[in-house]
């Protein structure tokens, strides 16, 4: 099992911040290993809208179909499936000021079956991983 969690704080309005992260195809932007994400069906998004995700994460690379699994003005859960893993992108927000947000960034990944045994080594990867995430998603969400 892997857990990460990071919390930094954003100069841009919660509102705006939640509106741009609820859709998780702009993962490609934010999250290092996304390579693609494109959302299943035409929908507006809301609890429930599925997306395709392609990753790549330290030479392998894995598809999850991610689904919008709490949608709350602050608080977004994105929980992905696939075969060997079940992966969860919880981010919680809170308004620093009326111009800031705080931002709580948690990953939970469960690996099943024979994928139980990379448990050590993901976890120093995501570790390392989660390190980059909130500069990239700071210079996407505040365009720097």
């Amino acid at each position: 099992m892997v857990d990460v969690s990071r919390t930094f704080t954003v100069q841009r309005p919660r509102d705006e911040i939640v509106a741009y992260l609820r859709d998780f195809a702009h993962a490609v932007e934010w999250d290092p290993g996304t390579q693609t994400c494109e959302q299943l069906g035409t929908d507006p998004v809301a609890q429930g809208t599925q997306w395709h995700n392609e990753s790549k994460l330290f030479g392998m690379s894995t598809s999850l179909t991610y689904e919008l699994t709490t949608d709350r003005p602050d608080h977004l859960v994105f929980t992905g499936r696939n075969k060997t893993a079940t992966s969860v992108d919880d981010m919680s927000f809170r308004a620093a000021d009326a111009a800031s947000t705080e931002i709580t960034y948690r990953a939970h990944v469960q690996f099943n079956g024979l994928a139980r045994l990379a448990d050590p080594v993901a976890q120093l990867a995501f570790q390392r991983l989660a390190g980059t995430v909130p500069e990239q998603m700071t210079q996407v969400l505040t365009g720097r």
